[in-house]
């Protein structure tokens, strides 16, 4: 799991990052509202940590400006303001949790957890289209100008994860985690050999679907 960390307390930032660390969580620091943004923005976070009051761009407007941009990544609020109409605020900005200062780290960390405890790994029924193609998840099937094909669930569940995220890169992380489960054995080069049947698949469709590698990173689907 990786956590994104938007602090300006110095002191407070480092050891936030020596107790995720410690409990095996992946942490990068933005101590401004401008880096956080930009680095939330590539969407490889499972969770978001975000102080309101922040240099360069206010915490609740990078908030703002994520959820505007569809960024869907749960974000935790933390912070010293700790009036109602703060915590309102913070939420109706699009906050999943709101966490005040000074904070215990067993809830912290409790909090963290309930963030991240979501289904992904279930195909979900509705249909998923882009200009270019209809892909239904629980049959495996994805149609493009009159032609189709079948993907394996393997496949879907890759396409879902890509599609429902497309343009934000996707870590190998990640997918292992979502396609494959938390206590798979599966190596990462799984993830390419079939993501390489995938893009053969797509491509004989002509359907404008690329799946690029991001190097070191993992995977990003982009419409040509």
């Amino acid at each position: 799991m990786r956590i994104l960390l938007v602090e300006d307390e110095v002191r407070l930032a480092e050891a936030l990052c020596y107790i995720l660390k410690k409990n095996s969580y992946g942490v990068d620091v933005a101590y401004d509202g401008i880096t956080g943004q930009d680095m939330a923005e590539t969407g490889i976070y499972d969770v978001i940590i975000l102080d309101r009051m922040l240099p360069g761009k206010e915490g609740l407007e990078v908030l703002k400006a994520l959820r505007k941009g569809e960024v869907a990544t749960p974000v935790l609020i933390l912070t010293a303001k700790d009036a109602v109409c703060d915590r309102v605020d913070g939420l109706d900005s699009g906050a999943d949790d709101y966490l005040i200062k000074p904070f215990a780290t067993d809830e912290l960390l409790a909090r963290i957890r309930a963030l991240n405890r979501r289904p992904t790994e279930a195909i979900q029924s509705e249909c998923i289209k882009t200009p270019t193609l209809s892909f239904n998840p629980l049959s495996g099937e994805v149609e493009s100008g009159g032609h189709s094909v079948r993907l394996t669930l393997k496949e879907s569940q890759l396409l879902e994860l890509l599609l429902r995220n497309k343009k934000q890169v996707i870590t190998k992380e990640q997918i292992l985690d979502k396609v494959w489960g938390l206590d798979s054995e599966v190596e990462t080069n799984t993830i390419e050999v079939h993501l390489s049947y995938l893009r053969k698949k797509l491509n004989s469709l002509r359907c404008g679907i690329n799946i690029e590698a991001v190097r070191g990173i993992g995977y990003c689907l982009k419409e040509v």
